[in-house]
């Protein structure tokens, strides 16, 4: 199998996410909107400010713009010359959308379309490393001299793989139980009935469907109800109101509705399990600070983000400075 055919689920996964980011709260959050995350990211644009009259920025693997936002809370309006890059089309049309003047470009980050030194500071959250861990040295060479490259990157076994690994797995026993097709066929059914059909049909269906609603109550049991960034629950709560109201409701958009979750619990789990498969340990985060610093960057911070030293960390972080 070729990298391309290889990438190529995953890139789908992260596009049909993006695609319905902005009219969907389904599968949401990992992260990103932590207090932690947020007040790194405004003390690092505070000293852009205070420190540079003015700055080329390029955000790597930008996904919902999260590092956009704060810029722009720090910035308000007066954004510094800001770049996105990501490698989904649905994204960047998504950040041009939201934010006027950025400039928005698909690419992978591994093979930007740039020249060396185009950016006087290049940053990433939980981004760049979905290119591969030498995606970090290839955007590295993005930074002109005096800039700096500035990163948040998944931590294997930190909090956020944590809640990846259980999220993955209560989506994986949802798919087993075929919550979503034995759903499609109760409602399917259920709607023929009104309609004079037989009800025996609907009896049969709801009978297979009586052990999936068993299934994703012994998920949420299991994984906890906030488990898949809540959408497990979601569902749960959403099928029951519609079976208790289906006369208020329209049986093609409804199976419709079921269709669109099953396509969106098909892309969660991809990208779930990208998650896993990007984290980086302490062995990979040690060789990338070496290659960086023989690469003739210095290290202004190479740690954990975490809350406490005892707590599970968000991510490693990376502030390397080019003399």
């Amino acid at each position: 199998m070729n990298e391309e055919s290889e990438t190529r689920p995953v890139i789908e996964s992260w596009d049909t996410y993006w695609a319905g980011a902005q009219s969907s709260a389904a599968f949401s959050g990992g992260g990103t909107t932590d207090p932690l995350v947020l007040s790194f990211w405004d003390d690092i644009f505070r000293g852009i400010r205070e420190h540079r009259e003015s700055a080329r920025i390029i955000d790597i693997a930008s996904g919902n713009g999260a590092v956009i936002e704060s810029a722009s809370r720090v910035y308000g309006e007066n954004l510094p010359d800001f770049t996105c890059l990501d490698i989904s089309d649905s994204a960047i049309r998504m950040l041009e959308e939201r934010f006027s003047g950025v400039r928005g470009v698909v690419a992978d980050a591994a093979n930007s379309p740039f020249d060396a030194g185009s950016f006087d500071i290049v940053v990433s959250q939980y981004g760049v490393e979905y290119a591969g861990i030498d995606a970090i040295s290839a955007i590295s060479r993005l930074v002109a001299p005096g800039g700096e490259l500035i990163l948040l990157v998944h931590h294997r076994n930190g909090l956020i793989h944590e809640q990846c690994e259980a999220s993955l797995l209560a989506i994986q026993d949802m798919k087993k139980a075929e919550f979503i097709p034995r759903c499609i066929a109760m409602f399917e059914a259920a709607y023929a009935v009104l309609k004079g059909g037989d009800k025996a049909a609907y009896q049969e269906a709801g009978r297979k469907f009586a052990p999936a609603i068993k299934a994703l109550e012994d998920i949420m049991a299991r994984y906890g109800r906030d488990v898949a960034a809540d959408t497990i629950m979601r569902v749960y709560r959403d099928v029951r109101t519609i079976h208790q109201r289906m006369q208020h409701y329209d049986g093609a958009s409804v199976v419709g509705w079921l269709e669109k979750m099953g396509d969106a619990i098909d892309a969660y789990e991809g990208r779930m399990a990208s998650m896993l498969d990007v984290a980086i340990d302490a062995a990979q985060f040690n060789k990338v600070i070496e290659d960086l610093e023989k690469s003739g960057f210095e290290m202004q911070r190479a740690d954990t983000l975490a809350h406490a030293d005892d707590a599970p960390p968000l991510a490693w972080a990376i502030v390397a400075a080019r003399p």
